[in-house]
């Protein structure tokens, strides 16, 4: 099976679009996409929490009479490492193409299945050590701004009527090859869990989805922890809990980011950026925690 099918449409962006994306830089300025990670944060509920926890200390090398450079160590020489413990799934991140399955065969984009290619150390095909560099052309699409809220309601679809509406009214074109960040605002309130419970969670919907791959756009992601709006008011029959999903990822290999932190970019109205973002190739993982830049 090739391994461009691994990889998704983005393994074919010119290098020119690299080049051109690159020529956005002009102010030499950087905002991060990414809020922290701790124990107790905010995720998903299907995930396991996030932690920390101490391996090594320098009192527990003293107390063991550990010696990990071998004697002689007179000058009281230690270290601190630690274990993190988490999904890669937790704050910002894009999903490997091997994160999603559908059907009775559990396949996903390319080709894979959980038949075929899921081991006892996670998916053999599609996984997050095929996930490639991200440098493209960045484009926020600021839901609430638009409507003029702080975010958006629980549950509010945002349709391909309303993303051309947003373009339009940021004045931003979106192109091939871009990535394109959609604001509900749900980050606003990190990292107090109850009052984002009170926006789960707005997002676009499948006619949004269409209207994100008619413009050719290699992946696109949002501030929330499901990206698409949820529940999804278009299920269809058979019903399908997460349809944007099923068109994006597993129909399309468009990547999907979550957790996106687009507050501060929303602020001072970056519609148009070189976005970056380098996932952790981590064989049989389904995605990858990121810190994305948007640069201007």
């Amino acid at each position: 099976m090739s391994g461009n099918l691994e990889v998704g449409p983005i393994r074919d962006i010119p290098a020119a679009k690299i080049v051109e994306a690159a020529q956005i830089v002009q102010a030499g300025r950087s905002y991060s996409l990414a809020t922290s990670r701790f124990p107790g944060m905010p995720l998903f509920p299907g995930h396991p929490p996030f932690q920390v926890l101490n391996y090594r200390t320098p009192p527990g090398i003293r107390a063991e009479r550990a010696q990990p450079w071998g004697p002689p160590n007179e000058v009281g020489l230690g270290y601190m490492a630690e274990y993190v413990m988490a999904t890669s799934h937790s704050g910002a991140h894009v999903d490997a193409l091997g994160h999603m399955t559908v059907g009775e065969d559990n396949h996903w984009y390319g080709g894979g299945n959980t038949a075929e290619h899921l081991t006892d150390h996670g998916p053999a095909f599609g996984d997050a050590e095929k996930l490639p560099p991200f440098f493209t052309r960045g484009v926020l699409l600021d839901a609430a701004g638009f409507r003029g809220i702080e975010a958006l309601p629980a549950g509010s679809p945002i349709d391909a009527e309303e993303m051309q509406a947003i373009a339009d009214w940021e004045d931003v074109e979106v192109r091939p090859w871009d990535v394109v960040l959609i604001r509900t605002g749900y980050l606003a309130f990190w990292p107090d869990g109850e009052k984002m419970a009170e926006h789960k969670t707005a997002g676009p919907d499948l006619s949004a989805a269409g209207w994100l791959l008619d413009r050719g756009v290699v992946a696109t992601g949002t501030d929330t922890e499901t990206y698409e709006v949820q529940p999804a008011p278009d299920r269809g029959t058979p019903a399908n809990p997460q349809p944007v999903h099923t068109k994006l990822l597993i129909e399309n290999g468009i990547y999907l980011l979550e957790s996106v932190y687009l507050e501060e970019i929303a602020r001072e109205l970056v519609y148009e950026f070189l976005f970056v973002a380098l996932p952790v190739k981590i064989r049989g993982a389904t995605g990858s925690m990121v810190d994305p830049l948007a640069v201007v």
